[in-house]
Parts: structure tokens; sequence; C-alpha cells
């Protein structure tokens, strides 16, 4: 049976059960903090397990996409480990338990209606003393004692050990399926978990029984495949066998299972699958979260390819075969595979510049040990490697483990707090409980009016204060804001990157501020301040949104539309967008894109913008299927969790994009739109931040005041500014030349002063005035007279425009030796200038007030230097 017939078959029989079929939900969950990846079928029905939730149904069944790392080293060395993989479920909230759950598993794997397993190759575990999950299987499916294996909390229990070890929480017992190959290898084919518990503190008597139980099963769909498909490995089956083959073409190496190369082969295929699907849905190589992941995994593989003899990235040609092998259930994987392979094209190159001398460090790093007698890796040479050469920590703990040694991590991440490089994560914690909770159980969310009307009548139907739900607020002036909750509102609540509304609501004796509105399991929770009065619960209020700002956000929100239209055109159909902030007439959209956009371009982008405007081509907006959504071309988000029936908003003929946001009716009413500046934000991702509407036109105001304002500062017109300013620019750089060299225009060169000096012996004596120069020109001409000439004694005067006169005299050394000294020569010289002075014997400097004299200055003091000298 192929794989997309199994992934298939197990859905089909799910639904004719009565489950609800829902898809897979995203690699990435990013509304789930207390996950990187989507680890299970389960995590997606979080709140519906813990009755957060007002049910729309009672049992389901997905396959779902999921990523873990915690068994990564064994990745390519066992039969069944995997990052990337596809997990098989149904689920039960409160509706069917442990006797259907048990009944339908057997009924599915040796009915050959659908498996057709020989019931004799299978057997079972059940929880130490579940007598009832073991019943079920002995009286209703027959199976002898020998066949059914109790077990520990260690093995049979979800969480493991959680009666004894915790975490409190939702927590049941389990029973695993076991199919046994002719080869004697028992295998795991499913786990069927009875979450029937409360673990409350430690035992005994810490499980208490929920009053609502639940059913959470899991079938690997590789491992279920590899077994059908009669595979002692899930890389031998359709989907990953290809891969595997095609990674040793690439590598030029036949796949031999056997050998250590069949086995990096078979990691590589893992590793580059897991990275396709995380870089379509928009996960980058990067140091933190998701994108360390990818790049610890792009890395680890990049590593087995150099170890095979690759010096140049090989990785990014095997997406399109990714994508090929999983278009049935991931088509749109296609819809990527230029941009995804790009990205991972240039990880591989940024890796393999420093791979060589990573490795040569780390060899030296092992010998250096072997010398020493120590077998840990030294955290400190751990963070080198890191910081210097790309090498993930775990890389460089899995060489070490392939060498027999340990690895410091203590040590290392001590090295890295040093360095301030510990990102601050919070704690991640599953399962959380909230306020909100009592109002999920009791309806859906706040109905949402904001596309239709700015103001509408509601009721409170929840009020949040220091993070606990209560029944009235008459604190007036409280430092922390509340939150009102209402059964329906005109208030957007922050998401898909807009910003939430602001406003007031009022009811009866009160007035509350809002100052933001977010978003939370389909409630609006307006946050804000009680200004007057009481507010309770089951009060009737009017909600109002500030219109104005409203409006300004509209018109920001419908120009991202248009600029990413636009961005697509001139720049890349691959620059689709990866984040973005909207809010008051501004705009900061992030897009994938390699390299700096030209400035060319973006005039084009920002002409192309403001063309549609010109336009007022019609915004319209509605609710259809997403297989509709997509036949029609509307731009979705990769990484992305759509709804079956998604909004889509139009404009004109251009622009269809899913989009939950405000816009405007129609283009023309953006007014304007100016882009403030394009920059880089992380590997292959660029941001464009934009004004539009009066924000836009503000900006030109200014600028066109400091135009006219920079103008009048030069004596120029506006239109000539440009030439003025080049004119000035080259002046200033003149002007400079000349301060570095210690000559003003119109003043003699060093080489001029040294050819008229007065000879007496081996010693020049120049005298000379340098027009607009200041003390430390002087000087500075001095020392390169100094430099140019062994022996030469120097009196250079200026004078500035209110006749102020300066005068600096300086000697080599070989005349200090004489007794000569610079201090006296320029004393006597300032005395005719009608000033005074002195110094060091090398240097010296002095003033006067008579710049007519200047001239006569440095010709006495010339003259009586040469007759000190003999001359």
């Amino acid at each position: 049976m192929k794989t997309d017939e199994l992934r298939e078959k197990y859905l089909d029989f799910f639904v004719s059960k009565g489950c609800t079929r829902k898809s897979s939900d995203v690699l990435v969950p990013r509304w789930d903090p207390s996950v990187l990846f989507t680890p299970a079928g389960m995590n997606q029905f979080k709140d519906h397990f813990l009755g957060k939730c007002k049910l729309e149904f009672t049992k389901a069944t997905t396959c779902q996409k999921c990523l873990r790392t915690g068994d990564i080293d064994n990745v390519g060395r066992t039969a069944y480990h995997h990052t990337f993989f596809e997990m098989l479920g149904n689920f039960s909230f409160g509706d069917y338990f442990k006797r259907e759950a048990i009944n339908w598993a057997w009924e599915f794997l040796t009915d050959k209606k659908w498996l057709g397993l020989p019931k004799d190759k299978l057997t079972v575990t059940v929880y130490h003393d579940d007598d009832e999950a073991a019943g079920i299987w002995q009286k209703d499916i027959g199976l002898t004692t020998d066949r059914i294996e109790r077990m520990g909390e260690d093995d049979n229990f979800w969480p493991a050990g959680a009666p004894t070890q915790g975490p409190d929480g939702v927590c049941g017992p389990c029973s695993e399926i076991f199919f046994h190959p002719p080869s004697g290898k028992s295998v795991e084919i499913w786990n069927l978990v009875f979450t029937q518990f409360n673990r409350v503190g430690s035992p005994p008597n810490n499980l208490r029984p929920l009053p609502s139980k639940n059913i959470d099963t899991g079938m690997g769909l590789e491992r279920c495949a590899s077994v059908l498909q009669g595979h002692e490995t899930n890389y031998h089956i359709d989907i990953l066998r290809p891969l595997v083959e095609a990674a040793g073409d690439i590598c030029g190496r036949k796949y031999d299972p056997t050998n250590d190369d069949g086995r990096r082969l078979r990691r590589i295929a893992d590793h580059v699958r897991a990275c396709s699907f995380a870089v379509h849905e928009n996960v980058y190589p990067d140091k933190q979260k998701q994108g360390y992941v990818i790049r610890r995994l792009l890395r680890r593989a990049v590593l087995d390819g150099r170890q095979m003899g690759l010096h140049e990235p090989f990785l990014h040609k095997l997406v399109t075969k990714v994508a090929e092998l999983m278009k049935g259930p991931y088509p749109e994987l296609q819809e990527t595979t230029t941009s995804v392979a790009k990205v991972i094209e240039r990880e591989e190159q940024s890796f393999f510049a420093t791979i060589d001398a990573g490795l040569t460090r780390i060899d030296k790093v092992f010998d250096d040990m072997k010398k020493n007698d120590r077998v840990k890796v030294p955290g400190r040479d751990a963070f080198d490697m890191y910081q210097t050469h790309g090498f993930p920590p775990e890389l460089f703990e899995t060489i070490a483990a392939e060498h027999n040694l340990t690895f410091d991590w203590a040590g290392f991440k001590k090295e890295m707090e040093v360095h301030g490089q510990i990102s601050n994560v919070r704690d991640r914690i599953v399962f959380a409980s909230g306020p909100l909770d009592a109002l999920k159980k009791a309806m859906h969310g706040s109905e949402f009016l904001g596309y239709e009307k700015t103001e509408a009548e509601a009721k409170v139907v929840g009020l949040i204060a220091q993070d606990k739900l209560v029944d009235m607020v008459d604190e007036i002036g409280h430092a922390k804001p509340i939150v009102v909750v209402l059964d329906h509102t005109p208030f957007y609540g922050e998401s898909g990157g807009q910003v939430g509304d602001t406003g007031e609501i009022l009811g009866e004796g009160f007035a509350f501020e809002v100052i933001d509105t977010q978003k939370e399991g389909g409630f609006m929770l307006h946050v804000g301040h009680l200004r007057t009065g009481v507010i309770r619960e089951g009060m009737k209020v009017t909600a109002k949104v500030d219109a104005e700002r409203r409006q300004a956000i509209r018109r920001a929100h419908s120009a991202t539309h248009l600029m990413h239209y636009a961005l697509q055109k001139h720049v890349s159909k691959d620059a689709l967008q990866r984040g973005s902030k909207v809010s008051e007439d501004e705009l900061r959209f992030d897009f994938g894109h390699p390299t700096q956009v030209p400035k060319e371009k973006l005039v084009e982008i920002e002409n192309e913008v403001n063309a549609k405007i010109a336009e007022a081509a019609p915004i319209q907006w509605g609710n259809l299927p997403i297989a509709e959504a997509r036949q029609q071309g509307a731009v979705m988000l990769f990484g992305e969790k759509y709804p079956d029936v998604v909004r889509m908003v139009s404009m004109g003929e251009f622009s269809k994009e899913l989009c939950g946001g405000t816009h405007l009716d129609n283009t023309g009413q953006v007014g304007l739109f100016k882009i403030v500046s394009e920059e880089n934000v992380a590997a292959g991702t660029r941001r464009i931040t934009a004004v539009t509407g009066r924000a836009a036109l503000e900006r030109t105001r200014k600028h066109e005041q400091l135009l006219h304002d920079a103008a009048a500062a030069i004596r120029s017109s506006v239109d000539d500014l440009p030439i003025r300013v080049a004119a000035l620019a080259k002046e200033v750089k003149e002007l400079k030349k000349q301060l570095a060299t210690g000559v003003r225009a119109g003043g003699p060169t060093v080489d001029q002063m040294l050819a008229d000096a007065a000879t007496v012996g081996s010693t020049k004596v120049v005298a000379a005035e340098i027009p607009g120069g200041t003390a430390e020109s002087l000087r500075a001409i001095i020392d390169q007279l100094r430099q140019k000439a062994p022996s030469v004694a120097a009196l250079l005067g200026a004078h500035d425009d209110e006749g102020k006169v300066t005068l600096v005299a300086g000697i080599t050394n070989d005349l200090q030796a004489k007794k000569l000294h610079a201090g006296n020569w320029v004393k006597a010289a300032s005395a005719i200038v009608g000033g005074s002075g002195g110094g060091r014997p090398d240097m010296a400097q002095a003033g006067g007030k008579d710049a007519e004299k200047l001239a006569e200055a440095l010709a006495e003091g010339k003259a009586s230097f040469v007759k000190q000298l003999g001359g």
C-alpha cells in the first residue's frame, strides 16, 4: 500500500465513525508559546481537551505534520527515528472513550477493507493497573493474556512518569499496539492515550478523575507504511527511499543501507525534508528559536556531505525532489521550491566557507585533549567554534561523541552568558490556563462588527482585573489596565499585523477609555482604564472606536496590499510577506528577498502604488471556501493557518489576498504613499517602512521645508541646490586636502619653502607667511619641513581678518645640540608685531597684534637666525 493511500484510508475510516476531518496545523504554531514546532496531532486541540472552548465537534481526525529534535542523534542510525514526520490521529473530547478507541483501532488494522494486517502478528501493552483497557482487549478483541503486556508509568502513561514525577495537570494511561514482522523486531505502530485524570500533587491518591474523558491517539504514518510495504526501516518506503537515493546521486555515492555513507544519506534526506517544510513556512536559518533548529539541521547535513568529499552546496538541489514526493498531501510545496532552495543554498554557502577551518580546529582540540588525558570538550573551545566557525554546539558534541569524548555544556552556556548571547526566552508551560477559560466554555468569542461600523451597542460579558475574572470594577484611576469583554464589538483586536483599535466604552454612569484592543481565542479584549463610575458584568454599553485613527490604519493596511502587489511585480514573485505591522498611516512590511532592493526599484514600487491609488480601484471583500480562494489566485502566506472559510480582500483586478483586517472602500482613499526606508532585518528578509495619507503629506512638506532652509543657508534656489551642494562638497574636499598639507590656497608649498630657504652649511633657514594659517596648521607644516630636511630652522607666520598675528618657530635636534632655542627666536620676532611668546627649545609659539609688520618680523627673524649660525 502506498503511503498516500494509507493516509487517506486512515482519515476516511475515522470520518466513517463520525469524526470531523481537520487539516494539519502549521508546522510552526506561532499562537502557542509552549512549543517551537508542532510536536503531535493533539497540539491544535489543546483547548478542546481542557474544555476551554465551546465545541463545534466532539471527535476529530487529522494527519499532522510534526517536527521533533529530541532524538536527533538517532536520525539515520535507527530504523524509525525522524525529525520531520506525519502523525495520524483520532481524538475525542468527552465523546467516545476506551471501548470505541480500542475496537476501532483493531478494526482499522485488521479488517481487509482497510489495512488487513494479520491478527496474530499484533500484540499490545497497557498501563499496569488499567484493568479496563486490558479487559476490552481480552473480551472485545479476544487477545490472550500473553499478548497483553502490562507496563509501568515510564512506558505506558502520558506524560511519561506523570503519576510519580509530574507535572500536575491532565494525564492518563495509554495502550500501545505492536506489529511483529518476520524479522522478529517488534514495531510500535499506534499509541492510544486515555486522558482521564487530573494529577494534583504527589502520590498517593493524586490522580483525580476528569469529568470529561478524552481520547488522543497517534499512529506514525511512515512507521505504519514501512510495515505495510514490508520494509524494516521507514527510510525505504515510497516517499523516502527515492529521496535517499537522490541524495546519493548528488553526493556521488550509491546508497548502501549498511555502511556509514548510507547512514549519512538517510540523515541528509531526513534533514532536507524537515528544512524544506520549515523554510516553506518562512522559518529561516537563524541564531534563535525555530531558526536555530533549522540552521542546526542544515549544518549537520552539510557536515555529512563534507565527510563524503563534497566542497560545494548540494542540499538545495534536493528541494524539488521533496516537493515531488510530497505533492499529494502538500501541493503547495511546489509553489515555493525556488525560494526555499535559495534559502538553503545560502546557508550551505555560509557553512562551507568555514567548515574546513572548523574541522581542522576541532582536530587540534581533540589532539590537545588526548595529550592532556582529558575526555570533556571545554566549553571555551565549543564557544569559539560556534562564534568563529559557525559550528552549533550540538554538532560539536556529536563529533566529540564519535571520538568517545564528552561535552562541557555548563562551560559552553557560561561562555554564552559572559558574551551576552543567551536569548531571554520565556518559560514554556503546556496547557496553561487563564481568566478567559470560563468565557471560552460559555461562548465561541466576540462577534466582530468593525467591518461595517465603528460604533455599536453591546453587552459586557466579562471583566478581567489583576489577571482574574471579576463581576465588577469600581476603582477609578487604577494604574494597571483592566480588560472589558463584550458579546459583540466594532473594536478590531490586534492580529494579522494590524494594531488594535482605541476609543471608549460608555454605559449608564461610567466611562471606560480603551487604550488597546487585543484578540485571544476569538475574544476581543478591550484594554484600558475606567475613568468614571462603576462597570459591571451584564451592563448594556455603547462601544465607540476612534474613527479618525481607524481610518488612518485602514489607509496603511490597504497600502500594504498595494505594496505587496508592486513588490512581486517589480522585484520578484518570491518577494512574499513574512511579517508586517500596520498602524496609523504607517506600515512596516517584511518580505523575502536575498539582497538590498536598488533605489531605482524602490522608485518603481512607489510609483506603482501611487498609480494604483490614482485609479481609485474598488476594494471588496467577502467570505468563501479556501479552495475557491486558491482557485481565484488569492495570495496565501505559507506558514499561516487558514480556516475552511476565509475572507478574501480584492483590489480592482490586480490584487487578491486572504486578510482579516480593515480596509478602505477604494484605493484612492489612501491619498499618498511614500517609502521611508528599506533595510535588512534577517538572512533573506528585507523590510520596507512607508507612510500614507496625512503622514505621507506631512513628510513631504517637512522635506520641502528642509530643502528651502538648506537652499537659503547657502544662498541658492531649491532648483539649483544639487549643483550648489556638489560645488560646496568639492570645495570642502579641497580645503580638507589643503589642511592636511598645512597649505592654504595662495601659500607656498613645503618644497617651495625649502627651495627659498637660506643655507648655512647643511642647515636650511625658512621664514614664510602662510595665508589663512592657524597655530595648528603652522606646527603641522614645521613638522613636514623637519621630516624633509635633516637640519632646518623654520619661522612661520599668519594673521586672521582682524589683524591678529600668530608666529610659530621650530628647529631640528642637531640645532638644539648647539644651544639654539626656538622659544627665544619666536619671542624676539613677536616683539616686532607688538606681541610676545616663547616655549620649548624645539617648538615655540607667539602672538601679535600688528599684522602690517608680519613680513618685517619674518625677515628680521630669518636674518637673526642665520647670524646665530655664523652665516
